[in-house]
């Protein structure tokens, strides 16, 4: 069964740093692009990050590039995002996501995705 498990998310103060994690089983991550994207309340599932599968170039949106930085464990064959300075603004159901192709092209397209992981939620408060 292939299946993507998000972990990682937690209550941290604003300013505060979390790593979450996306652990892949029954395929092998190294083979396609992964990416975060997050859902907040009320919003639309937006696009944050995506990383290719053959040399690792990374995308990233504008409202997290410099505070966020993904990376891949191929021998875990796990997919890490290190969020960094968060605030409110942030907090959100994240989720990592299988892309249809090996690179970072469309990579914000909700529909360019193969599938889903189940998410985990990120709440940034004090």
């Amino acid at each position: 069964q292939l299946q993507l498990v998000e972990s990682g998310g937690d209550l941290v103060q604003p300013g505060g740093s979390l790593r979450l994690s996306c652990a892949a089983s029954g395929f092998e991550l190294v083979d396609y692009a992964i990416g975060w994207f997050r859902q907040a309340p009320g919003k639309e599932r937006e696009g944050i990050s995506c990383i290719s599968s053959d040399d690792g170039n990374a995308a990233y949106a504008d409202v997290v590039k410099g505070r966020f930085t993904i990376s891949r464990d191929n021998a875990e064959n796990t997919v890490y995002l290190q969020m960094t300075n968060l605030s409110a603004e942030d907090t959100a159901v994240y989720y990592c996501a299988v892309h249809s192709l090996g690179i970072c092209v469309r990579w914000q397209n909700r529909g360019a995705q193969r599938f889903w992981g189940q998410g985990t939620q990120v709440t940034v408060s004090s």
